[in-house]
């Protein structure tokens, strides 16, 4: 079992993980999260889904996460969850206004906003294996 100290580094390693994954996919195929948006906001029972998940997935992020003021990282990863937590929450009551909302901010660039996931991906792996302790 992970030591308390390290949980906000493992998570960042996780969400570092994902976050570069997901850039990958986009540059693979630009197109695939805009085409996501758009199933999202055709499929109320998939946005539904989706909004349970966000939310139980931020939830356990943020109560997992030991709140520690003087610990930059566990407060980040903390934000992280209860960032989470309200787009779960958005998303279960007004999916179609958040998914119109995602549409505008999102516009064509979706090239640009892998390449800052895969910045922010880079960026918390860093920080994560700087903190963790592996031998």
């Amino acid at each position: 079992m992970a030591d308390a100290t390290d949980i906000p580094a493992w998570i960042a390693l996780f969400i570092g993980l994902y976050s570069l994954a997901a850039a990958v996919g986009e540059f693979r195929v630009p197109g695939t999260w805009a085409a996501m948006v758009e199933d999202l906001a055709q499929r109320p029972g998939l946005s539904f889904l989706t909004g349970v998940f966000v939310l139980s997935l931020g939830a356990a992020i943020y109560l997992v996460t030991p709140w520690r003021p003087g610990d930059w990282l566990a407060v980040a990863v903390s934000v992280v969850g209860g960032a989470c937590v309200v787009e779960g929450l958005l998303l279960l009551a007004a999916g179609d206004r958040f998914m119109d909302f995602a549409r505008r901010l999102m516009g064509r660039g979706s090239t640009a906003w892998a390449g800052f996931a895969a910045l922010f991906g880079a960026a918390a792996l860093f920080t994560a294996l700087s903190r963790l302790q592996t031998l």
